[in-house]
């Protein structure tokens, strides 16, 4: 089976969870300088069949769009021009950071693993791909 693969944008970093073949289980892949996001998926779209692409989609708590949303809009109009047969999913990333951050927190990762921002990101990534999948279920 194809895996999913989710993306947690951010303007400096990118963090990249998949699920497993059976779509399963989601799990941090990467965190990527955004400025090499697409070399990274095509690279990766090489090795592993991918059944769809879930982006968090950055909303306020009012649900109104955030400073960061236009340029996640830009992110998914790109991909679906260059990996035109993947189809791209948005889902709601409000509160992410702060789950990612208590999820690490509680899984006993080190204060110097914590203050690592790309490990935020990863973890972020993760947590939006599960979300994904349980609205799925």
């Amino acid at each position: 089976m194809p895996r999913l693969l989710a993306i947690d944008y951010g303007t400096k970093r990118t963090g990249i969870a998949v699920t497993d073949p059976e779509q399963i289980i989601a799990t941090a892949l990467e965190t990527v300088p955004t400025h090499k996001l697409f070399d990274f998926l095509k690279d990766y779209f090489k090795k592993e069949i991918v059944e769809g692409v879930i982006i968090g989609m950055p909303k306020g708590l009012d649900n109104q769009d955030t400073h960061s949303t236009s340029a996640v809009r830009g992110v998914i109009k790109r991909f679906q021009k260059e990996f035109e047969g993947i189809p791209v999913y948005e889902h709601d990333e409000r509160f992410t950071s702060a789950l990612a951050m208590q999820s690490m927190l509680m899984g006993g990762t080190s204060k110097k693993d914590r203050r690592e921002k790309s490990n935020l990101d990863k973890v972020s990534a993760t947590i939006i791909l599960q979300s994904f999948m349980e609205s799925r279920r």
